[in-house]
């Protein structure tokens, strides 16, 4: 097609983007808005604008970013600037259109609004309008604050079906460009200049296996996009496509040109109706207008695409399987070398890169290398994109400059869970990444610092936990799924990942042992060494980070046979109860008390805490944050409760009778003395447990009176003295004794104590 017929449609779809006579409604229609019935909202906007009688131009966009919000609307009235609207029902259609035919921007729902949009390859910028000061920016609300939308460029804005809008945005101008005023070297020179790595997880420098492609000798060469993500949780590839195809159609054509390809395919998974639907209609688009198929732009350069479509294997993400895939083989990798580069497709040179690796391609061409290099840091140059979900408030895509650190990702961005439930970790890379505790959030996201820690970055999933993931549990799950998925090819991925996963699960069922650490440290690392392809030699990094970051849970799993995450079914009563550092049955004595039973309420407390009235009233309520009330409205008040059962036993003196009674199942005596030093809650709660099971124990302290902290560190207001001196009571009821006034190293050694007791027991806390 003639350059002059191109500028004809450019101008058509600039007249769709930005209308001057009638407003444009866009209705976010990528899989996250079409789950959130955008489909529907679109019939009904039709039958609005035909019942009102409304000039507007109705049309559909891919996904803007902000998933959680869907579904999006934009609205452009002429001379304003584009408002996107969130969360829009079918419902809200007839007011929206109402106000539009009165020449009055809906702002009910305004989310934020776009004054001026750089897509970045077309020469000029798309302006809206000025006005409307009450709504936010775009880039002022807190999930976009610190984006920088890329390879996002144009999503949520143009209309992916429609050729003419991406071409008025500067579509299809970095393919002009390379094919008129630059040579193959030129295009890899820029490639290289911008310093781009591969999206795909290995981050390997595009530019070196561009050069290796062109330099490779063979009379049939290929090119191939893959567009097989299967982690659990990422979705950046499937939203590219279904959001943007002509961005990632126009990047391989580049990429073709620069290597001498004549045949190019896209390897996309089945699963993705909506992104190959798309792209199917974005490649039948393209091929009429001449961009694709022979002498492209009236130039001596050629290309056929070919769409292919996988099964869905997790495998066929690694390059050699694709590869097979494609020829009609089982997915299984090949030994390397010789790489696909020397030998791939049909057993010609073929290279490989991923959606997002050719999305940045006419982005780069366009600017240049160096505008793109600026971005990112020295060594991870650029934006990367991630699909941000699990527990976490903001939930979407989101594009950062590689560098930007993981606190800035969960808490600014994601704002949290939004819940009172504390973020525990943040898993990247899919079932081939690691777990990342929160105390490491300061790290920046880029592929160094991320293997550093023991993952990756992969194709860019994120998923957030909080305190209601297990750690063991998502190991568990991650090396289930990479075992199932495995081909089976190599014994170290087929076996070793199994095993792993008996040792996980066993640990989970609470019939771990110690040793079981020991061994999967073992296997994992053996795996890592030794498993013939990618898929395999990360496959123990779940456990791996997860044993490195979180072995407190893996050891009160195999010690404690607890789960305190309340997800391994076989070790837990209740989130509640597994939350609780005394372990305390709290859906028992709530249950009681519910029956009007205070006294066996009360017992059923005391056998497990012995200051029930105390921690009461200065526990931090762990159940609180467990509670599954909390899911509803507002968690069951579990420390008020037994604070409550505690105060009105004592008021009625009733708390005698159970006192009596735990001093009448006191254990016969058995002669053994144990000295505790520390009056503490520690020291407290230990001498009456030791004092039931028929020991002589004695309580030593430096103070004047026992209660350690809780007595001398807690305000009066907060913790009255005479409810601390009552539970100090029952203690002494059981037969402790106290030597108050004691201070080891002063008037008493341990020495002494060896000498005079069986067993010593030192609870002089952390204070000091």
């Amino acid at each position: 097609m003639e350059e002059k017929n191109l500028q004809t449609l450019k101008q058509k779809g600039l007249k769709k983007l930005v209308p001057t006579s009638f407003p444009r409604i866009a209705v976010g229609a990528g899989t996250c808005g079409v789950g959130n019935d955008a489909d529907n909202l679109y019939v009904e906007f039709e039958k609005e604008l035909k019942k009102q009688k409304v000039k507007a131009y109705l049309t559909k966009t891919g996904c803007f970013g902000f998933c959680a919000q869907e579904p999006l609307v934009n609205i452009y009235l002429p001379g304003n600037p584009l408002v996107i609207l969130h969360k829009v029902e079918a419902k809200d259609a007839e007011q929206i259109v109402k106000d539009l035919s009165k020449g009055v921007v809906p702002v009910k729902k305004a989310l934020c609004k776009i004054e001026e949009w750089d897509h970045l390859t077309s020469e000029s910028k798309v302006s809206y309008g000025k006005g409307l000061p009450k709504i936010p920016a775009w880039n002022e609300i807190p999930f976009f604050k610190s984006q920088l939308k890329l390879v996002l460029r144009d999503c949520g804005l143009i209309n992916p079906e429609d050729i003419e809008e991406y071409l008025a945005v500067g579509g299809y101008s970095a393919l002009q460009k390379a094919l008129s005023k630059m040579s193959q070297d030129e295009v890899i020179a820029e490639v290289k200049k911008a310093k781009l790595k591969g999206r795909g997880g290995a981050g390997f420098p595009t530019a070196i296996k561009w050069q290796i492609m062109k330099n490779a000798k063979g009379d049939q060469k290929y090119i191939i996009c893959n567009a097989d993500e299967g982690d659990p949780g990422a979705y950046m590839n499937r939203n590219e496509i279904e959001s943007d195809p002509h961005m990632i159609l126009e990047g391989m054509i580049i990429g073709a040109y620069a290597t001498g390809v004549s045949e190019a395919i896209v390897y996309v998974r089945a699963e993705y109706p909506l992104a190959v639907e798309r792209l199917k209609k974005a490649l039948k688009d393209a091929e009429k207008l001449g961009l694709v198929g022979k002498n492209i732009l009236n130039s001596s350069f050629s290309l056929n695409v070919t769409v292919v479509e996988g099964a869905g294997a997790f495998v066929c993400g690694e390059e050699t399987s694709l590869i097979a895939s494609i020829e009609g083989k089982a997915g299984r990798p090949r030994p390397r070398p010789p790489f696909p580069g020397e030998k791939g497709l049909w057993g010609k040179p073929t290279n490989i890169n991923n959606v997002e690796t050719w999305a940045n391609i006419p982005l780069i061409i366009a600017r240049g290398g160096d505008f793109f290099a600026k971005t990112g840091t020295a060594e991870s140059p650029g934006t990367k994109v991630f699909s941000l979900v699990g527990k976490i408030k903001n939930t979407g895509l989101v594009e950062l400059p590689l560098g930007t650190s993981l606190e800035t990702i969960v808490y600014e961005i994601g704002e949290g869970t939004g819940t009172k439930r504390k973020i525990k970790a943040v898993q990247t890379g899919g079932p081939s990444g690691g777990c990342i505790p929160a105390s490491l959030f300061k790290t920046p996201v880029d592929y160094a610092s991320l293997t550093a820690l023991g993952t990756i970055m992969g194709s860019g999933g994120m998923v957030v936990m909080d305190e209601d993931n297990c750690m063991v549990d998502v190991a568990r799950y991650f090396v289930e799924f990479t075992t199932s998925e495995s081909c089976g090819k190599c014994v170290p991925c087929r076996l070793g990942l199994y095993q792993a996963g008996k040792i996980i699960t066993g640990i989970t069922s609470g019939i771990g042992t110690e040793n079981d650490l020991g061994l999967l440290l073992e296997l994992g690392r053996t795996i890592k060494q030794s498993a013939f392809c990618g898929l395999g030699q990360t496959g123990p990094n779940p456990f791996l980070t997860t044993m490195k970051y979180f072995k407190d849970e893996y050891e009160d799993h195999i010690k404690e046979k607890r789960c305190k995450s309340g997800i391994c079914k076989d070790l837990f009563l209740s989130p509640c109860e597994n939350s609780c550092p005394l372990h305390i049955n709290i859906p028992g004595f709530i249950q009681l008390l519910k029956e009007g039973k205070l006294e066996d309420a009360f017992e059923s407390v005391l056998r497990d805490n012995p200051l029930p009235a105390t921690t009461g009233r200065i526990c931090l309520y762990h159940c609180k944050t467990r509670c599954r009330r909390n899911d509803i409205d507002g968690p069951v008040a579990q420390g008020e409760i037994h604070r409550y059962i505690a105060d009105a036993m004592s008021k009625t003196k009733k708390d005698k009778i159970v006192i009596d009674k735990l001093i009448k199942e006191k254990l016969p005596k058995t002669g053994k003395k144990i000295a505790i030093v520390g009056a503490g809650p520690a020291g407290l709660t230990a001498a009456f447990y030791l004092v039931r099971l028929g020991h002589d124990v004695t309580i030593f302290d430096d103070r004047a009176k026992a209660g350690g902290f809780v007595r001398y560190a807690i305000p009066k207001y907060r913790l009255p003295e005479d409810v601390l001196d009552r539970e100090i009571g029952y203690i002494k009821n059981l037969g402790v004794k106290f030597a108050l006034k004691k201070k080891i190293g002063e008037n008493l050694s341990l020495k002494d104590l060896e000498k005079s007791y069986d067993s010593i027991f030192l609870a002089i806390g952390a204070q000091n």
